[in-house]
């Protein structure tokens, strides 16, 4: 590659500290943003903004590089935040991660980089891109357990062409030798568990804050009342902990269950403002076979031919082959050749075609 200016976003973590080094070793100018996106309680004990950008103040400093603080928290706000809660409100569980990249820091970060005279833009996640045929191809992470591909998926042809990912070819255990060995005071630093408004924090608590709660009843699948939740926001399917259902055993054990068998959320009605639980991981109302998804977009900037293919409808999941059937801009349809565990609507439904990433939807629905 020839020489280029590159921006590299600088998140006080490991993975863009290594990023930027590598991005140097090979002979490019290096520029440093740190970038700040909420600042409503960045003095609090869970968000570690401030720690954050003194580690990548120290990153910088150590590879020689320039660092900006860029601020864009009203552009969060805005764009992440603000759906972040309406879907909430609505009863769905969003993913914030999602919306951040293709918002803020493919879209903001990106527009501020080439106001710099970028040629590109780097970050420190695990995925690659491959140009071919003059078309831009989003691939998973080599590191199976690193890939962050499912967190990218709504990046289109201009932002990809933009974009380098340098650890995207490397292990974790690789990034963290080479921390070591350049003298990277963050070397040891553990992964960030979340995004900076939550943090660490207990989600709920956090939660209130922001939506109303309109307490109500939670049922299990016989209709039975067994107990009251407290607003049907702070509950999403597949939930074990939390659910405030205590002493529950005997109830479990009197209709044939095992009295021991976990409770789980599986339904919220909005309308009757009601919570559904159900007993045993393997409940019929946990599994579907099939899902609606809106809001799609595609990494070609077209749909995928309908047909055989995998897709992964939360993180941390393994592909799951499965059938595209009415791809478009506005949404698209899979069936499952094996029941999926709890799709949740709001969670994105993520298409691959072997390491390829194709793009994506929001889960409208299941079945």
């Amino acid at each position: 590659m020839k020489k280029q200016r590159i921006v590299v976003g600088l998140s006080g973590g490991v993975d863009s500290a290594v990023s930027a080094h590598l991005l140097k070793q090979q002979g490019h100018e290096v520029i440093g943003i740190f970038m700040k996106n909420w600042e409503d309680d960045d003095d609090d004990e869970y968000c570690s903004t401030r720690q954050d950008f003194l580690d990548a103040a120290s990153v910088a400093d150590v590879l020689g590089i320039e660092i900006e603080h860029v601020n864009f928290a009203a552009d969060y706000k805005d764009r992440v935040f603000a759906e972040f809660l309406r879907e909430y409100q609505a009863g769905r569980t969003p993913n914030p991660d999602v919306l951040c990249n293709a918002e803020i820091k493919f879209k903001a970060f990106l527009d501020h980089a080439m106001r710099l005279g970028a040629e590109k833009i780097a970050t420190g996640h695990y995925a690659r891109v491959r140009e071919r045929d003059g078309r831009f191809e989003l691939l998973k992470g080599l590191d199976p357990l690193k890939d962050q591909s499912y967190f990218l998926h709504r990046l289109n042809q201009a932002q990809l062409s933009k974009t380098l990912f340098p650890v995207g070819e490397l292990p974790k255990t690789e990034v963290r030798r080479i921390a070591a060995e350049i003298g990277l005071p963050n070397a040891a630093k553990k992964d960030s568990t979340g995004i900076c408004f939550i943090g660490e924090r207990p989600f709920r608590e956090f939660l209130n804050r922001y939506l109303s709660n309109k307490p109500g009843p939670i049922k299990d699948d016989r209709g039975r009342v067994i107990g009251e939740h407290v607003g049907l926001s702070f509950y999403t399917l597949g939930q074990r902990k939390g659910i405030g259902i205590g002493g529950l055993k005997d109830k479990g054990a009197a209709k044939g269950g095992s009295e021991h068998a976990p409770w789980f959320v599986a339904r919220k009605d909005m309308a009757a403002n009601t919570l559904y639980i159900v007993q045993g991981h393997e409940h019929p109302w946990l599994q579907s076979h099939a899902l609606t998804a809106d809001d799609a977009s595609w990494v070609a900037g077209v749909a995928p031919a309908p047909g055989a293919m995998a897709a992964k409808t939360r993180y941390r999941q393994a592909d799951a082959g499965c059938a595209l059937d009415g791809g478009s801009a506005a949404g698209f349809n899979l069936n499952f050749g094996s029941a999926q565990w709890a799709v949740t609507p709001g969670q994105s439904a993520v298409l691959y075609d072997g390491e390829v990433c194709l793009g994506g939807g929001v889960i409208a629905s299941a079945a």
